[in-house]
C-alpha cells in the first residue's frame, strides 16, 4: 500500500513539474556543490578535509638527478633536515588541515594558530607556512561566491515562472493551462546564469592551473623528500558545478527561443 500511495503521489506531481522545475533542480544541485567546494577545509568535519586543492607533505622518495641541476647534492641536506617528518598539509579556500602524525586533521583558517600546535620537528621546512601563502596570494574564491550569489537570484527568478493551473474553458469543461513565462525575467535569468557560468569557469581553470603549478614546484623543491598532489575532489565539484550551470544556461536559451518561435508562429 506504501508503495501504491507513492505511485499515485508521483503520477499527479509530474505532470505538473515544468520544465523550469528541472533548470531549478540543476541550479540548486551546482549551488550545493560549489558550496562543498568553498567549505573544503575549512573544519575538522568528516569528509571536509578531503575536499582540498593542494595536499603537501614529507615523504622519502628517490630523488631525481638532472643536468641542469646545479648542486645535486642538496637533496641530501634536505633529506637530513627532514628526518622522518611525516605532517601533510591540506589548502582549501578558506582553510588549511593540517596532520602531523598520521592521526586526525586539525583544520583552521589560521596558519599560525595551526603552526602553535607543531613542533620544529614535524614541519622543519615549513610547509604549514608555504601553505598559507598558497591560500592568501594565489587562490581567489570571490568568483564563485559571485557566481553562487547570481545562479541563486536566477533561481528565485525561475521560480516565478507560471505553472500548471487549471481553468474552464467555454464549453465549461476544465482543462490544464501553462502561461508562457515573461520574456524580460527570461532573459534577466539567462543573463544571470551566464555570467554566473563565466566566474566559475575562470575559477575552476585558475584552481586547477595554480594547484597544478603549485604542486610540480612543491615537489621540485623538496627533490625527494616532499611530496605534492592535486585535490581531485574540489576538481570534480568544480568541473560539475560548472558543467549543471552551462545545462541551465543552454537550457533557458532554448527556452527562450523557442517561445520566440511560437509567438511568431501565433502571429503569422
Amino acid at each position: 500500500m506504501p508503495t501504491l500511495r507513492f505511485s499515485l503521489g508521483m503520477q499527479r506531481l509530474v505532470p505538473f513539474l515544468g520544465y523550469h522545475h528541472v533548470l531549478m533542480i540543476l541550479i540548486a544541485i551546482a549551488i550545493v556543490l560549489l558550496s562543498l567546494l568553498l567549505a573544503g577545509c575549512s573544519s575538522s568535519s568528516p569528509g571536509i578535509p578531503n575536499i582540498f586543492l593542494i595536499s603537501l607533505y614529507y615523504q622519502s622518495d628517490p630523488p631525481t638527478f638532472d643536468p641542469a641541476q646545479v648542486d645535486p647534492g642538496v637533496t641530501t641536506a634536505i633529506a637530513n633536515i627532514v628526518g622522518q617528518a611525516i605532517l601533510e598539509v591540506r589548502v582549501g579556500y578558506f582553510g588549511i588541515c593540517v596532520n602531523a602524525d598520521g592521526g586526525s586533521f586539525l583544520c583552521s583558517n589560521n596558519a599560525s594558530a595551526l603552526a602553535e600546535q607543531v613542533s620544529v620537528d614535524q614541519d622543519p621546512l615549513n610547509l604549514i607556512w608555504i601553505a598559507s601563502t598558497f591560500k592568501d596570494s594565489i587562490i581567489f574564491p570571490y568568483l564563485i561566491i559571485v557566481a553562487i550569489i547570481l545562479a541563486f537570484v536566477c533561481f528565485i527568478l525561475l521560480a516565478t515562472f507560471p505553472g500548471w493551473h487549471e481553468e474552464t474553458d467555454e464549453r465549461g469543461s476544465e482543462r490544464d493551462v501553462k502561461p508562457f513565462p515573461s520574456r524580460p525575467v527570461s532573459q534577466v535569468a539567462l543573463a544571470l546564469i551566464f555570467v554566473a557560468s563565466v566566474f566559475v569557469l575562470v575559477s575552476v581553470l585558475w584552481q586547477h592551473t595554480a594547484s597544478v603549478a603549485a604542486s610540480t614546484i612543491a615537489s621540485d623543491f623538496g627533490n625527494g623528500s616532499v611530496q605534492s598532489g592535486v585535490g581531485a575532489g574540489a576538481m570534480v565539484l568544480g568541473w560539475i558545478g560548472f558543467t549543471l550551470l552551462i545545462i541551465v544556461t543552454i537550457g533557458l536559451l532554448v527556452m527562450i527561443l523557442s517561445i520566440q518561435l511560437l509567438d511568431n508562429l501565433v502571429d503569422d
